[in-house]
């Protein structure tokens, strides 16, 4: 064979079948007997055939197998939240049935001599959340005439939307703690914009994020003048830094943190200080998540279903591809109690 590389018609001669044959068995899409799938793996060993090549696949379809996804925010930090490792996963098996691989981008206006939606061949992307960034990504992706789909976000018309009813789930969170009879309340957000700018926020208007916004209007839906302290991003540390900031001062009775991780780190914060939880401070949060170390406390939290947020998004862009018109969908969120709100 010298340096060619062996294709999938030297395969089939070495094991004695048919070049579709052999082919099937490399896609998985028909199935075949043991005996025969045997010959053709042995045949592929021997001749160091690995599969098929993807350039030519790439020809033939005219894509190129890959779906960009965009974050708002450092990778890393990204995959240290389980939202996104649940929703990443589904969204991944969602695309399977096209065999299209992932590639992850962050796009916020930093990534020169990185792949981009400029430069990266791919065939849709996804955008998860939205904010003034990644709204200037939608124009980028829709240029190259490609699908696009946004989760938690309103990129405009015409862009479908995977949406959790954020404002709805969070208020129902204010309100419960409301009716425990909470009236000091403070809010730790998401961030506030593609900045990542830590600090309390005075005006809405500094808000591009928005899940950030929606979740900020539930929670003033029932507490109107509530202090509200903005993070760099969804981690621990982050509630632990904001939540030292919110306590050191004239101590609210509860904090409503826009996610699990913010409201572990807000726990810590008040152990540290010296109070309990939820004697001394409530606390809720919002996804549902398990953190680690959180024990005794199971936070009450608003429940949302990240496999289906992910599946969706992944089920949409398949549609695109295949010409079909994908609906935009609203998930719900459950309110769920835990042991770290009590009454005032």
């Amino acid at each position: 064979m010298g340096s060619r590389r062996a294709t999938i018609a030297d395969v089939a001669r070495e094991a004695g079948v048919s070049a579709s044959t052999a082919s099937v068995v490399f896609s998985g899409k028909v199935s075949v007997s043991d005996a025969t799938r045997a010959r053709v793996v042995a045949a592929a060993q021997a001749l160091g055939y690995t599969g098929p090549d993807p350039r030519a696949a790439s020809l033939r379809t005219g894509r190129a197998g890959i779906v960009a996804v965009l974050f708002r925010q450092r990778l890393g930090a990204a995959f240290r939240d389980p939202v996104n490792a649940i929703m990443m996963d589904h969204l991944s098996d969602a695309l399977a049935p096209i065999g299209a691989g992932i590639l992850l981008l962050r796009d916020d206006g930093h990534t020169e001599g990185a792949p981009s939606l400029t430069t990266a061949p791919i065939d849709a992307a996804v955008l998860l959340g939205c904010n003034e960034i990644l709204r200037e990504s939608v124009e980028t992706v829709r240029g190259r005439g490609l699908p696009v789909v946004v989760v938690e976000g309103d990129a405009g018309e015409g862009i479908p939307r995977v949406l959790l009813d954020n404002r709805e789930a969070q208020r129902q969170a204010a309100e419960h703690l409301r009716s425990l009879g909470h009236r000091d309340v403070a809010i730790v957000t998401l961030p506030r914009d593609g900045s990542r700018e830590r600090g309390y926020l005075t005006r809405e208007s500094e808000i591009t994020v928005d899940v950030t916004l929606e979740r900020l209007w539930g929670a003033r839906d029932a507490f109107p003048d509530a202090p509200a302290y903005a993070t760099a991003e969804s981690s621990i540390d982050e509630g632990l830094a904001a939540g030292r900031a919110l306590l050191s001062g004239e101590r609210p009775t509860a904090i409503i943190a826009q996610s699990d991780m913010l409201a572990a780190g807000v726990i810590r914060a008040a152990e540290e200080a010296g109070l309990r939880v939820p004697e001394d401070l409530s606390v809720t949060g919002f996804d549902g998540i398990v953190v680690d170390g959180l024990a005794p406390y199971r936070l009450t939290t608003l429940v949302q279903d990240a496999a289906a947020k992910g599946r969706a998004a992944g089920e949409a862009i398949v549609a695109m591809l295949d010409g079909r018109e994908p609906a935009s969908l609203t998930l719900t969120c459950t309110f769920r109690r835990g042991n770290t709100t009590c009454a005032r």
